[in-house]
């Protein structure tokens, strides 16, 4: 037993098998999810993983803008609410994960962020000052702080800053109070005024005396002087390189360890910190200590195409992106590239602007974001060089356009400097002498500036790449995911197993995703998309008449937000109208963040409203067209997903249809109940040999994702290899089938493709001459030579295991 009285888990359960992901918040807390673990257990799953649960800004939905480290968020449950949830997760078999946050705290309500709120007290000489990444000496010893809605001239001229040495709450305001509208802040001692006031001159007086510098929220991008979570600047940069500052936002996380409250963590973003590995180090030690046994570390680490995970950090592996990217282009017809990269010359013809390359356009997305919001770290770049270069923040902008990863790891990863310096030449002979002179001192981790690059490059690339150029890119929207390169268009069998074979021999206990809270499109909208490749030409003839009915004028855009209608159909138009104003304003083409262009975004949600009226019959013909097919896709990539190597997570909901668009459409509350009383349905059914219809309901999902979970949980002695299976016949290109050392999964590719050929004709599925069971359907079939038209007469997917081995273990 544990500290806590909870007991803890058998060392053979290190990894987990599985896990499926719980969003905490206030309108489902611990004790919400608590009542969910014995569905969880049913439905197969090994690990439940939590999000954040340490005290987060209050109302806040993610929990990734943590303001106290030293508790479980109340809002969240708090610490009794995780310890219940930890009893009940024990009694049902479960491990759990624990998504944590090292590289940033939230600061959007300062006072609820008291580290935050003593460093706006008392500056440098603040205790916590040192959590925080903070240029005292470029602020003059302050920290800029930019909520203002005009110049501080005029805000303060307006009378709308007032200050008074009063305040009610003496604990948070012990030397007087400022207030600006909603907004107050504490007075440093000494600076408060006899009495209330907004008088332009005393205010002015007081204002020179604080320990931080209101400004017009504009200027963040240029003044800032502290470091942030990519552009957000109410996500202030922690500094847990500093030992006592690890130990500080580590203590309670270490005794949820040590108190058998988890198993495990995922920790987001470590790109984000000096030195991840460095970190990853310290964690895996610390844990260890705590759990008395290694303890199970993921990392959100976005890897590009073709990059390899850094093979000496102390992890288990990744969250799933590249794994997500591989799954996804299996089931996309390459033939379909062609035709779509003409319909999108076609319409960014009418724009006036033609289309660029891909390295071409994320290289022009990347610097915008270098000349715009990241100015002030660029900026801060210049201000740590050794010695002065000359053209340095236009040649740092364009190294950082150039760059062809997140991040490098000096002394690792000096190539991918030396590239991005060859490749900026190339764009800009005129910085050569810059760039090199840059590369010197870039490539020398000694030295300050070097480390703060590389903590430069993850934001620009994050920010310009995923949050920009992948809402340019629209020729098919299921490409542009995180982590996915969309210039790769599609992926054929033989590559996706030399990927899987890769994956177990390097990182086999690392997480594989379709669907996260950060992709772009739940799994199964993806799954619809990729249906438009196959059919390109009746894709094309359909946008012109969708576009006929209602366009925002910008063709590209259109077939963006086109393809959302369709992918996530049938939807609200709360959702689709948010997700159009995300979408275009985060392409920052015809509308943006900053200065929306109201024509525009009439326009486009004049679209939106169009789609759920006058288009509403072109829509629902389309979606009856390629819905079926996409069920084939979805149901082939979620049985690939929870049987390929690497532990599956099933995001929460996804066990249905999960038609999700850009968050927070993929944080909505989930129906539980439904999806409770439809898996005991489902399991009767079973018993009785009925089986869920493919439809809408979304409940052959649901069969799928139950068997091969429990599959996977109860019998990993089947899951040992990866091994590709052989298809002969005429069709055999639309099958992928794979043995796992025991069980085999077999799924379709292509269904459109399939259907025009009249299905699976004669084409044969070569398995060892022993009798198999799928475990989808209970059906027993003969080995050897099988007929894949018998395989897949019911789903288009199937999962196998030899019948003696499953009677075997049976009977243990």
């Amino acid at each position: 037993m544990s500290s806590a009285g909870i007991p803890a888990e058998a060392p053979e359960h290190r990894h987990p098998e599985s896990t499926y992901r719980l969003q905490i918040r206030r309108s489902f807390d611990l004790d919400a999810a608590a009542d969910l673990v014995d569905y969880l257990r049913d439905l197969g799953v090994s690990w439940a993983y939590l999000s954040p649960l340490l005290a987060a800004t209050p109302g806040s939905d993610h929990g990734y803008d943590v303001v106290d480290v030293s508790r479980v968020d109340p809002e969240r449950g708090g610490a009794d609410g995780l310890a219940r949830f930890a009893a009940a997760a024990r009694r049902a078999g479960l491990g759990i994960l624990v998504d944590i946050v090292p590289n940033h705290m939230g600061i959007s309500a300062p006072a609820e962020n008291r580290w935050w709120w003593d460093v706006l007290l008392r500056g440098r000489n603040s205790p916590h000052a040192v959590a925080f990444d903070i240029d005292w000496e470029f602020g003059d010893d302050r920290v800029l702080v930019p909520i203002l809605g005009d110049d501080v001239d005029a805000v303060v001229e307006a009378g709308e800053i007032s200050v008074s040495p009063d305040a009610e709450d003496r604990d948070l305001f012990p030397f007087g109070v400022l207030r600006y509208f909603e907004h107050a802040f504490p007075l440093a001692e000494g600076s408060a005024p006899e009495g209330e006031t907004s008088d332009a001159a005393a205010v002015r007086a007081v204002l020179a005396r604080q320990h931080y510098r209101l400004a017009f929220w504009r200027t963040e991008a240029e003044d800032l002087n502290y470091r942030r979570f990519f552009a957000v600047t109410t996500l202030a940069g922690v500094r847990v390189e500093v030992p006592s500052v690890f130990d500080a936002t580590h203590a309670e996380i270490l005794r949820w360890l040590r108190e058998g409250l988890a198993d495990g963590l995922r920790v987001d973003h470590p790109d984000g910190l000096l030195d991840p590995g460095g970190y990853l180090e310290r964690l895996a030690v610390a844990a260890g200590e705590a759990r008395g046994a290694p303890t199970h570390v993921l990392v959100e680490k976005i890897l590009e195409h073709g990059e390899d995970l850094p093979a000496w950090w102390r992890t288990a592996g990744t969250t799933g992106y590249d794994a997500l990217g591989e799954i996804d282009r299996l089931f996309i017809d390459p033939a379909g590239e062609g035709p779509l990269d003409d319909l999108d010359a076609r319409l960014r013809a009418e724009t006036g602007v033609p289309g660029a390359a891909w390295p071409d356009l994320i290289h022009t997305t990347k610097r915008m974001i270098g000349d715009t919001i990241q100015r002030a770290e660029i900026a801060r770049l210049v201000r740590c060089l050794p010695a002065p270069i000359e053209d340095a923040a236009d040649a740092l902008a364009e190294l950082l356009s150039c760059f062809p990863v997140y991040r490098s790891y000096l002394p690792a990863g000096e190539e991918n400097l030396t590239w991005a310096v060859a490749e900026a030449t190339r764009r800009r002979p005129d910085l050569g002498a810059s760039l090199e002179a840059l590369r010197l001192v870039l490539r020398d981790p000694s030295l300050e500036v070097a480390r703060r690059f590389q903590q430069t490059t993850g934001p620009v690339m994050a920010k310009g790449v995923e949050d920009t150029a992948f809402y340019r890119f629209t020729r098919l929207g299921s490409l542009t995911e995180v982590g996915g390169d969309p210039a790769v268009f599609s992926m054929t069998p033989s590559a996706f197993h030399a990927a899987q074979q890769k994956r177990l021999a390097t990182w086999p206990h690392a997480m594989t995703a379709l669907s996260t809270h950060d992709t772009k499109r739940g799994e199964d909208v993806r799954a619809r998309l990729n249906v438009l490749a196959e059919i390109p030409h009746r894709w094309g003839l359909m946008l012109d008449r969708l576009r006929a009915v209602a366009t925002t004028g910008h063709g590209p855009f259109d077939a963006l937000l086109w393809q959302a209608v369709i992918g996530a159909w049938p939807a609200s138009a709360d959702r689709l109208h948010a997700y159009a104003e995300k979408a275009a304003r985060e392409a920052a083409e015809a509308t943006g963040w900053w200065d929306p262009d109201p024509a525009f975004e009439e326009r486009m949600h004049a679209l939106v409203d169009a789609a759920l009226s006058g288009a509403r019959p072109l829509i629902d013909d389309i979606v009856a067209e390629i819905a079926p097919f996409g069920w084939s896709n979805a149901l082939g990539a979620k049985l690939v997903q929870l049987t390929a190597p690497g532990a599956p997570d099933v995001y929460q909901g996804s066990e249905l249809w999960e038609t999700s668009l850009v968050d927070p459409d993929n944080r909505r509350p989930v129906d539980f109940a439904l999806r409770r009383e439809m898996l005991a349905e489902i399991d009767a059914a079973f018993s009785r040999g009925e089986l869920p219809a493919v439809d809408a309901s979304g409940r052959a999902k649901m069969l799928v994702t139950s068997r091969a979970l429990r599959l996977r949980r109860d019998r990993a002695d089947l899951f040992t290899i990866h091994r590709p299976v052989t298809a002969i016949g005429a069709a055999a290109a639309h099958a992928v089938a794979f043995d796992r050392g025991g069980a085999t999964t077999v799924a379709t590719r292509l269904p459109v493709g399939l259907r025009h050929r009249g299905g699976w004709g004669g084409t044969q599925l070569l398995l060892p001459d022993r009798e198999v069971v799928d475990v989808l359907t209970g059906r027993r079939l003969a080995g050897g030579s099988i007929a894949l038209s018998d395989v897949l007469d019911t789903y288009p997917v199937a999962l196998l295991v030899d019948a003696r081995r499953l009677e075997e273990g049976s009977s243990r």
